[in-house]
């Protein structure tokens, strides 16, 4: 079936094969601590990697081209939502919690409030002691 193909369809596997070496490559040696913030600077090349997969999917002849061509249209797409993701979960951790959101003055009112009970009454209704009453005869 390739041979029948034309020369073509081989030019076109041969450069999807390396650039899915090239790219594994290069994205297998960029660190971790970097690897977000470039997904989310590269999702605008990622849209025009789309927009060129339809122009060459809209010039293809052949099972075997728009097979490929609607391939490259789909990974590309994931490609680009999966940046968007990326991107989102990455700014949702410098968000602050709504519990952190407190000003200084109310979080030390909760704090002194939750500790005092823990304390228990150092004086009964009587005056001294812990007892209550009117306290010992003597």
């Amino acid at each position: 079936m390739i041979a029948t193909a034309g020369p073509g369809l081989m030019s076109l596997i041969t450069v999807f094969v390396l650039a899915a070496f090239v790219g594994y490559e290069v994205i297998s040696k960029v660190p971790s601590v970097l690897h977000t913030p470039l997904m989310s600077g590269t999702n605008a090349i990622h849209g025009i990697i789309i927009v060129g997969a339809m122009l060459i999917l809209g010039q293809a002849h052949g099972a075997a081209q728009v097979s490929l061509g609607f391939v490259a249209v789909i990974l590309a797409t994931l490609n680009v939502v999966g940046g968007f993701v990326v991107t989102d979960r990455m700014l949702e951790m410098f968000k602050a919690k709504p519990a952190a959101r407190k000003p200084a003055a109310e979080a030390a009112d909760a704090t002194a409030t939750a500790a005092a009970p823990a304390a228990g009454p150092t004086a009964g209704p009587g005056g001294t002691g812990t007892g209550g009453g009117a306290g010992t005869a003597s």
